[in-house]
């Protein structure tokens, strides 16, 4: 990263694809210079092909640069925890985002000093979000570990400090200010946009992904090979079992003492 001290960054985006973090960028280069800004893409080398070029197409459409970084892929993730994530078990959000980005936040300021971190974290997008951030305020920042507990205290003693600046925003809010600029899986009926499909979805996210189209079909292949390896399947819910099993009326025999 030395080619960075040429100038001082002052905003971090993380990127994802996504919307939310997209608009993030674009409200950072409302307010800053466009070589103080950087978006950082940690890769999970799990993402839809139109989301990479969605990633190249906003350094064009935006003249930033945007730093790619990987710890790894989804399916090592899988074999290494020997199951898929869900629910409180997201090691896959923890090994190849979380601990990579600290680590990259970390480096940054020890070469320049401290800077901000816009995430794009909406508290309309769920409960728990909501819960989460009911103490916080778009217009303040805050240190890394009082808005993501995994972060730890020393980012702050450096000087980074993490702002959510569209916390308060709705979804038409965010589309309405990207006008036309986002993700195009979006249009293709996607509702988030990051690992595809996201593995810790529920199953008719993970249904919808898999059947979009050519890569969809090729991604739920490398998940079949997945589930062989480590005896378990991606769908949690009886319905998707149902839905996704070829031999259903092999299901449910057994012991019924394991489908209560």
């Amino acid at each position: 990263m030395n080619y960075l001290l040429a100038f001082m960054i002052r905003i971090v985006v993380p990127i994802s694809g996504g919307k939310d973090s997209q608009a993030c960028l674009k409200l950072a280069l409302q307010s800053y210079d466009k070589s103080e800004v950087l978006g950082l893409f940690c890769d999970t080398q799990f993402e839809h092909p139109l989301t990479y070029e969605h990633i190249d197409n906003m350094q064009k459409m935006y003249g930033v640069t945007i730093e790619r970084i990987t710890a790894g892929s989804v399916p090592e993730q899988v074999l290494k925890f020997k199951r898929f994530p869900g629910g409180g078990a997201r090691f896959c959000t923890d090994r190849l985002k979380i601990r990579p980005s600290r680590d990259f936040y970390r480096s940054l300021a020890k070469q320049q000093g401290g800077f901000e971190v816009w995430y794009g974290m909406r508290a309309k997008e769920s409960s728990e979000r909501a819960k989460r951030y009911q103490d916080k305020i778009n217009t303040e920042a805050y240190a890394p570990h009082e808005v993501l507990k995994d972060y730890p205290k020393y980012l702050h003693k450096m000087g980074v400090m993490f702002r959510l600046p569209v916390l308060d925003w709705n979804t038409w809010d965010i589309f309405e200010f990207l006008a036309g600029e986002e993700n195009p899986l979006y249009k293709l009926g996607s509702e988030r946009v990051g690992c595809f499909p996201c593995l810790a979805s529920g199953d008719r996210k993970k249904e919808h992904d898999f059947a979009m189209d050519d890569f969809g079909r090729a991604q739920r292949v490398i998940v079949a090979e997945l589930e062989r390896k480590i005896g378990q399947s991606i769908f949690t819910s009886k319905g998707g079992a149902m839905r996704n099993n070829e031999n259903q009326d092999d299901i449910f025999t057994g012991c019924a003492f394991c489908t209560i």
